[in-house]
């Protein structure tokens, strides 16, 4: 089969999926703690709310920050409108149908939010009064004060406190198990070492299997594969019947770069928008260039359209604009 009659393959192909999104990888505890974690100590010092009920709360309010109402409306602690907010609004089923929930700009706006909400309310006055460190009297103090409807949420907000000792961040600390996270030593942006090496093929639509054995995936309507081990710029660019630079052109990569198993490139030029994405909060350990690939952005547009100089690095938890 030609090159040209593999381009109309995938057309045909891609015809029938027009409506395709491309699926985000989901965060985890750990991610979110990466994430936030300064978000919610600076939070603590503002506004006097223990850092470990901040993200116990956004963790189990926002399910780790993977919810819809935390990637569509920037909400993490499920804060509803009330008759006091004039801003955005979102609107999904909960404890009745069509329910009206705070939309916000930015996850740190949403954190923000949540520490006015508890600080400029008298019925969680009460609070105030409780040690820093005391989080176990704040966990049942919000129930008890009516943040929440489960009966159990004070044991849900100590479980997640204890098993991953947010505690710490209570005295200024940062949980031993996350030390190995080293911050940039030059940059005074939180930015960590990488904790995820490449998007996965799992979050990708597959459209075809090469004669060659190779998977060829679409992202963003730009056709890719994931490296083997040991591949090469001009063994991939052979298998293409594409010039090797154009590989490595493509992925913005030098042509002296060696590549490892797992490793998205791209056979095509990526596109400088992907108008079917919403913007991206930066996570622990992802960096532009990762984002470029995620969204099948091309580099140079992506730093463009965030006003960032090319080549540095966003700092944990800004939002990267992707159309």
């Amino acid at each position: 089969m030609t090159v040209t009659l593999k381009i109309l393959f995938t057309t045909v192909i891609m015809a029938c999926t027009v409506s395709l999104v491309h699926a985000q990888q989901k965060i985890t505890v750990e991610e979110y703690i990466l994430t936030y974690k300064d978000v919610a100590m600076d939070k603590m010092k503002n506004y006097g709310i223990p850092a470990s009920i901040t993200l116990a709360q956004g963790i189990l309010e926002s399910g780790s920050g993977n919810s819809e109402l935390a990637r569509k409306a920037n909400n993490h602690f499920g804060i509803k409108c009330h008759k006091d907010w004039n801003g955005k609004t979102f609107h999904m089923d909960d404890d009745e149908k069509h329910e009206c929930f705070r939309k916000y700009k930015s996850s740190d706006e949403s954190f923000r939010d949540h520490s006015l909400f508890l600080s400029q309310r008298s019925r969680y006055s009460d609070l105030f009064t409780l040690k820093i460190t005391d989080y176990k009297g704040w966990a049942n103090g919000l129930k008890k004060a009516g943040y929440a409807t489960n009966p159990k949420y004070p044991q849900l907000l100590i479980k997640i406190i204890e098993e991953n000792n947010l505690f710490e961040f209570d005295k200024g600390i940062t949980p031993e198990y996350l030390a190995h996270f080293e911050k940039d030593p030059t940059s005074s942006d939180p930015i960590v070492a990488s904790i995820i090496a490449y998007p996965q093929a799992s979050h990708f639509e597959l459209v075809e299997i090469w004669e060659t054995g190779r998977k060829l995936y679409i992202n963003n309507g730009v056709k890719f594969i994931f490296a083997k081990a040991s591949d090469t710029f001009s063994e991939i660019a052979a298998d293409f019947e594409i010039y090797s630079w154009q590989v490595y052109k493509y992925n913005e990569l030098d042509k002296d770069n060696s590549l490892s198993k797992g490793q998205m490139l791209y056979i095509e030029k990526k596109k400088k928008k992907n108008k079917d994405a919403n913007p991206h909060t930066l996570k622990a350990g992802e960096s532009m260039y990762y984002i470029s690939q995620l969204y099948g952005i091309q580099l140079k547009q992506l730093y463009k359209k965030n006003k960032m100089k090319e080549g540095s690095e966003a700092a944990v938890g800004k939002m990267i604009k992707l159309n």
